[in-house]
């Protein structure tokens, strides 16, 4: 049967919960979504104009809509995780983190044995876990192995093979480090509760394995055992500092996973913590890449059921930055101040770390990649129609009002592009009048560009506030591009953005990434209209020395200053080095008149 009209597809989607599959005609999956209001959600896509490209272009690709109907939202946020993580669809978020993580297992056996492994066997053995490093795992054994005496053989200590006297007692029994239960040198009873201790310490509970180590140094020291008393002590100490170095929030808050979410144009990084009694025993980051334009509440709620699923969490309280929708009997709170608040901002860092890394990473490995996405991010910050990838900035120097200048500094792709800086004298300006110089400079700089037909900027940067930014307006209008670029202008006191007509300025966060290309660029036009602008006014002091002799003008004192680099050089050199530079008659004129100052 011929498949309908996409019109007749979308006509007949019933108005219930469930989960939609986009199919193109080769019949291959391209996207996979959940809704509360299937209808509604499918023809959303249809009836309006993208302003993203990638959705336009999956739109432009369905052929075929599939979908499932479930009882509510949670049945769909689930049905949509598994399907994705089935099909991997081409415009669905991707999650980057496809590691097998260790576990602690506590095997199924008369004496069980506690080890690290990165297989799940279903024989009826506890696991705990999974553990984003091996590190964290060590460590935790480490510790169990310091507070309690653990068989480590892989021997079937069955009663009978026991009582038959199958095995011997090893070194490790001979170096305390295990009681021999081979032996019948244990009771199963005592080995038990050591397991049933250790359970507790790998959910990160040390209440109970504290207060019997508190007993027995206790009943130790009133028999008079006291090195037994001082070996039970040392054992209480390494979990109290083993604690201590967990615990960061209030010992109250239990039983918690926090969410926490930082997203730019083309990924998502999500971080989760793992809280019980206070101290954090799990944290793990995952990163996202964008597909569509999800939003962050669709990113962590994907990252949420994702994440809970892969680390069998029975939490019943989340703590998150925002609301979100998440499975039922799962308490969601967005703390606001307090201990509870503090560990979401805790999360937060952890996550803002985690994408600096990969920015670093990413610039050493594909800086492509990093270029593409601070160019995106740059374009969403300064709410622009293009990509900034062509920048040019300037900046007037006239310092106490002598020898205006101005610089205008040139990035391409978040670079510096230093063969197409340029330096401007300003001729048509008396005194120091900036705004005045700026439009001088704004018009020349474009009136040859577009004479030579060279590229025109993406964004013109103006160093200064509105009256600065009105000048170099006036002189894009004047050549008629206004509009044509984008203009904004920069005010150095509070690092505020002015845009053309806008009554209020633009504050970007202070850490940002767009904000300190801006700077870069400013800073970097001022030092360079500082530099030539010091240049000039040595020369002129200098050319101005020459000057002073009778018949010697502006051209004649650069060439003696380029040919003898200072002014003393020239009143040093003979006749014969003068003439060489600028000929018999300026020589005689010039060495005479020092020579009659002497």
């Amino acid at each position: 049967m011929e498949q309908p009209d996409l019109t007749i597809q979308v006509k007949t989607l019933p108005s219930s919960p469930g989960v939609y599959q986009y199919y193109d005609k080769a019949g291959k999956i391209l996207y996979v979504g959940k809704a509360k209001n299937l209808k509604k959600r499918v023809s959303s896509y249809f009836n309006k104009k993208h302003d993203s490209h990638r959705i336009a272009v999956m739109v432009k690709k369905i052929k075929t809509i599939k979908h499932i109907v479930v009882n509510s939202e949670t049945d769909a946020l689930l049905l949509e995780n598994n399907l994705i993580k089935k099909y991997q669809p081409r415009f669905n978020v991707m999650l980057k983190d496809d590691k097998t993580y260790p576990w602690i297992c506590i095997k199924n056996e008369r004496f069980p044995r506690v080890f690290p492994t990165r297989r799940l066997i279903k024989d009826g053995s506890e696991y705990y876990g999974p553990y984003t490093s091996f590190k964290t795992v060590n460590t935790l054994l480490e510790l169990i192995r310091g507070l309690y005496q653990l068989r480590t053989c892989n021997f079937d200590l069955s009663k009978q093979k026991i009582e038959q006297g199958k095995y011997k007692v090893c070194l490790e029994y001979h170096l305390g480090n295990c009681k021999g239960p081979c032996e019948d040198l244990q009771s199963e009873t005592e080995y038990r509760k050591n397991i049933e201790h250790i359970r507790q310490i790998v959910k990160g509970d040390f209440k109970d394995s504290l207060q019997q180590f508190k007993s027995q140094m206790q009943a130790y020291a009133e028999n008079m055992q006291f090195e037994e008393a001082q070996r039970i002590k040392e054992k209480i100490e390494v979990l109290e500092k083993y604690q201590a170095k967990s615990t960061v929030v209030n010992p109250k808050i239990t039983n918690v996973d926090v969410f926490s979410i930082i997203s730019d144009e083309g990924y998502g990084y999500v971080n989760f913590l793992q809280i019980a009694h206070g101290s954090i025993i799990r944290s793990h980051t995952i990163e996202l890449k964008k597909k569509l334009d999800e939003t962050d509440e669709e990113l962590l709620e994907l990252a949420i059921t994702e994440i809970r699923q892969r680390f069998n969490s029975m939490s019943r309280e989340i703590y998150v930055p925002f609301p979100v929708k998440t499975v039922q009997g799962v308490k969601v709170s967005v703390p606001k101040l307090g201990d509870k608040k503090a560990i979401v901002d805790l999360s937060l860092r952890n996550a803002k770390y985690f994408r600096q890394e990969r920015f670093k990473q990413m610039k050493m490995v594909d800086p492509d990649r990093h270029t593409n996405r601070l160019m995106a991010q740059m374009k969403k910050d300064l709410r622009l129609n293009e990509e900034p990838r062509h920048i040019e900035c300037f900046d007037n120097s006239n310092i106490q009002g002598t020898n205006p200048v101005a610089a205008c500094v040139v990035f391409k792709n978040g670079k510096p592009s230093k063969k197409d800086y340029r330096k401007f004298n300003i001729k048509t300006v008396e005194g120091p009048d900036d705004f005045a110089s700026m439009e001088e400079v704004v018009f020349r700089r474009y009136k040859r560009l577009l004479q030579e037909e060279q590229p025109l900027p993406q964004l013109i940067i103006i160093d200064g506030g509105k009256g600065q930014l009105n000048s170099a307006l006036k002189a894009l209008n004047d050549l008629g591009l206004r509009g044509k670029i984008a203009i904004i202008g920069i005010a150095k006191r509070l690092e505020e953005l002015f845009y053309p007509g806008d009554k209020y300025p633009l504050y970007l966060d202070k850490k940002s990434e767009t904000l300190k290309i801006i700077q870069q660029l400013r800073n970097e036009a001022h030092r360079f209209g500082i530099t030539f602008h010091r240049d000039k006014r040595s020369k002129a002091a200098l050319g101005t020395a020459l000057e002073e002799i009778p018949g010697i003008g502006e051209k004649t004192a650069v060439s003696l200053l380029k040919h003898f680099r200072s002014v003393s050089k020239v009143k040093k050199a003979s006749l014969e080095e003068l003439q060489e530079v600028v000929g018999l008659a300026k020589a005689q004129l010039i060495y005479q008149f020092y020579e009659n100052h002497e």
